[in-house]
């Protein structure tokens, strides 16, 4: 790929009340490549996780103005299905099970090493991906049974099968530039040379607008928006 492989799109709410803990987890996650939104109250956070397209979210267990649980608790209640790390100095089974039970997709007590954490993030947006049925392409979605994308305005427009598989390799990853050879191996594995990529590019293009493939000169291309 033309960016490394640390340096993951995963786009990743931080909600979180100790500026210290913000400022240390902020940086060392800019620096594995995740794009970072922090909020220092519960209010704060909550607004964000409804409003915004996140990949995964870091929440504290107890923050001003709203519980870390009421956060969890009224975003899953809006069918928000994003996953959720549990930060927490409360670490009885009991906190544990509260912290599942209101939604939470994994738990981590504080004191925690920078490592566990990363792995652990890694891990669940993974299976959120592994899982989805849905991604989202900016203001439109991608569907995977039907192969359609469906727009802002509600419009469904068919892929054929290798439209759609270029266009869910882009957006798996939306913020990594792939080169035309990198394309090729992941989708059109047969074919001996790079140029098809272009001849799909120009496809998704016809059918969804220019701007839905983004070119990068002398790169290749990433994920644009509909």
């Amino acid at each position: 790929m033309a960016q490394e492989d640390t340096h993951n799109p995963w786009r990743l709410l931080l909600v979180e009340d100790d500026p210290d803990i913000v400022t240390m987890l902020s940086e060392v996650l800019r620096d594995e490549g995740y794009e970072v939104d922090t909020a220092t109250d519960g209010q704060r956070g909550l607004h964000l996780g409804l409003t915004r397209q996140y990949d995964v979210l870091v929440v504290d267990r107890r923050l001003p103005a709203l519980d870390g649980l009421d956060v969890l608790a009224r975003l899953r209640s809006r069918a928000v299905r994003t996953p959720v790390m549990l930060l927490t100095a409360m670490g009885t089974v009991h906190d544990r099970v509260d912290g599942l039970d209101a939604g939470a997709d994994d738990y981590l007590v504080k004191p925690f090493e920078l490592d566990e954490l990363s792995a652990r993030l890694r891990a669940l947006c993974r299976r959120a991906l592994d899982r989805a049925d849905v991604l989202r392409i900016g203001s439109g979605q991608l569907h995977v049974g039907p192969r359609e994308v469906e727009t802002a305005d509600g419009e469904r427009i068919a892929l054929a099968a290798r439209e759609f598989a270029l266009l869910w390799v882009l957006a798996s990853r939306p913020g990594t530039v792939y080169s035309r050879a990198e394309l090729r191996r992941a989708v059109f594995q047969e074919a001996p040379a790079s140029s098809i990529v272009d001849t799909y590019v120009y496809y998704l293009r016809r059918k969804l607008g220019r701007q839905a493939v983004h070119t990068v000169r002398g790169l290749g291309y990433r994920l644009g928006a509909l």
